[in-house]
């Protein structure tokens, strides 16, 4: 089953084809598909040192280009920022092949991922995390400021969707305890301004590394936005001891935490009923980020 109705499909054939075509220099390598928790790309290793991205669902090829130029540009950004392994991008492919849109090649990270290597009891790596929030908080903006794109600017201006959200979860979850939750939670203010953000530190984007932080992936939404969206982290990865470390290591007042914890759960929200089928992974962890938040409410 596909996670998405209007899903592009990608094969293998298909990569090594455009591999083949557009960049013969790797068409020795093989071409191997990664079984992912992603919903917005599927992805392919080129050989031992490179990955390919490909976006799932169909759009107008200059705006996929658009997008992809800009994820490669603040990838780049934060390479030159995180002193944890971020990839870095490489090249950008072209549509054939059978395959309608752009794509990206990036470096490619070695590591195990969060949701196969659980580092939730860690304060090593809630202090690694920290570290990586922080060094993005200090990078500053030089001027710019959220787009207004997704998650990391008002919280209200989300209503609509957690209303969506609400109906579709109404035999999933506690929907009456959850509404009452985000009345609380859209009302908080907004009091500091933008700073840089990776946006999705879920932890299908962080490798893991023994019990320490291995590495960052899917950093192309790297950009200005609220100072609590990063703090999404301390509620998907981390149990409460090392999550107090986390909180601790960043400093963070009271509003900024509960703000961190609305966007965990605006996120977590949409996970849970969108993916219950297609993606039992990410529907489990929006669960998890549920409970995790509701018990910090007790």
């Amino acid at each position: 089953m596909t996670m998405h109705a209007d899903q592009v499909d990608v094969t293998s054939e298909i990569v090594t084809a455009l591999i083949q075509e557009q960049f013969p220099q790797w068409s020795g390598r093989a071409i191997r598909p990664l079984s992912s928790t992603g919903t917005v790309h599927a992805i392919f290793r080129i050989g031992d040192g490179l990955s390919a991205r490909f976006p799932l669902r169909p759009a107008d090829a200059d705006e996929v280009l658009a997008v992809l130029e800009r994820e490669a540009r603040a990838s780049a950004e934060l390479a030159q920022v995180s002193r944890f392994p971020v990839p870095e991008p490489v090249a950008l492919g072209k549509p054939g092949a059978g395959y309608p849109m752009p794509w990206s090649v990036q470096t490619w990270l070695p590591g195990t991922i969060a949701l196969d290597a659980d580092p939730s009891g860690s304060d090593a790596f809630a202090e690694d995390l920290a570290a990586f929030i922080a060094a993005m908080r200090d990078a500053g903006t030089r001027g710019r400021v959220f787009d207004g794109d997704n998650r990391g600017g008002v919280l209200t201006h989300h209503d609509d969707w957690m209303a969506k959200c609400f109906q579709e979860s109404e035999e999933l979850l506690d929907v009456p305890r959850l509404r009452q939750l985000w009345g609380h939670f859209r009302e908080l203010p907004r009091t500091s301004a933008d700073v840089m953000s990776h946006g999705d530190l879920i932890p299908g984007n962080v490798l893991v590394a023994g019990d320490r932080l291995g590495g960052v992936l899917d950093t192309g939404g790297y950009g200005p936005a609220d100072p609590a969206l990063d703090l999404v982290g301390a509620w998907h990865l981390p149990q409460p001891g090392p999550r107090d470390v986390l909180r601790r290591t960043l400093a963070c007042d009271d509003l900024e935490w509960e703000r961190g914890k609305a966007w965990a759960f605006e996120q977590a929200m949409g996970l849970v009923w969108y993916y219950v089928e297609t993606n039992r992974s990410m529907s489990g962890m929006g669960r998890r980020t549920l409970d995790r938040i509701l018990e910090s409410m007790e």
